[in-house]
């Protein structure tokens, strides 16, 4: 059998395309959701739970540090990662936008890349190798990008189950949306009938996690073109399922209560929440530069 790689674009889209189709075909129910304009909407059966929000007084902390570069946000990765580890923070869940950025995880082959170092340039794309799983990936203008950084240990230490939640997380997130989601057996990340919504990528040592998911809300997918993405399945956002563009604030909202939800923990903004409030939620820009050269220093 000729591997997903050495076929056609249109063969593997159309492969993947069937194969969504099929993931798709799932029991259903109906629940009611308060919104204006919606009487009912029908629920994949894998969320069921999804409005019995479980209680907990595990706190989790949330920092939307806005539109951000690449390396700035690792820095803020890393010294998060050292001071939930030592037990100095709650578990934090670090929510972003990143100009356009390549990340190669720790499976990305050569030719992953095959936009020339030039184009890429002319573009304004930087290239990032890193320490998470999987292969080559694509962050940018419109894309969320969630950096969950918690300590799995002692009732967590389960690296399989760590990305299901994750993966039902922004599955419930999207049900918020009214968009049909679900996961493709031996494949990481959602998927959609349209394509591949949000992919998955994550680092844990000493159960402590980083780097997480990116999910397309906005993005241009045409910057997808530039790389090979996982096993080359087609890729799909929010904006092209919906024929809309969407807030990005409002999505974050959204994935900080299913992710508090699914890992049964209490959110609670920090001061990067209180400073995005006070400006318009339409402009990230960053606001963290200072703080960051000290990391840097």
């Amino acid at each position: 059998m000729l591997s997903l790689l050495n076929m056609g674009a249109t063969s593997r889209s159309k492969l993947f395309r069937l194969t969504a189709l099929r993931q798709a075909r799932r029991p259903i129910r109906r629940s009611l959701i308060r919104r204006r304009d919606l009487t009912a909407v029908t629920i994949p059966a894998t969320n069921r739970n999804i409005l019995k929000p479980k209680m907990s007084t595990r706190p989790l902390r949330v920092r939307r540090l806005g539109r951000m570069e690449y390396g700035a946000a690792l820095a803020i990765q890393k010294e998060t990662e050292l001071a939930v580890r030592d037990r100095l923070q709650p578990d934090t869940l670090l929510l972003v936008e990143h100009p356009h950025t390549l990340t190669r995880g720790r499976g990305a082959r050569d030719g992953g890349i095959m936009a020339a170092a030039e184009i890429l340039r002319e573009r304004g794309i930087s290239v990032f190798e890193t320490n998470r799983g999987g292969k080559v990936t694509y962050h940018g203008l419109g894309q969320l990008v969630g950096y969950p950084i918690i300590n799995l240990s002692p009732e967590r230490e389960d690296v399989h189950r760590y990305v299901r939640d994750l993966e039902e997380a922004l599955m419930r997130t999207l049900t918020d949306f009214r968009i049909e989601s679900f996961r493709i057996k031996g494949l990481t990340g959602v998927h959609t009938t349209n394509g591949k919504v949000a992919a998955i990528g994550v680092h844990i040592a000493r159960w402590v996690t980083t780097h997480g998911f990116a999910l397309n809300v906005n993005t241009d997918l045409s910057f997808f073109d530039l790389i090979i993405a996982c096993e080359g399945e087609p890729v799909a956002s929010m904006k092209e399922i919906l024929g809309r563009e969407l807030s990005l604030w409002e999505v974050e909202d959204s994935i900080i209560t299913r992710f508090a939800e699914v890992f049964e923990m209490m959110p609670e903004d920090s001061l990067e929440s209180e400073v995005w409030s006070l400006e318009s939620r339409n402009e990230r820009q960053t606001l963290f530069e200072p703080r960051l050269q000290i990391l840097d220093s």
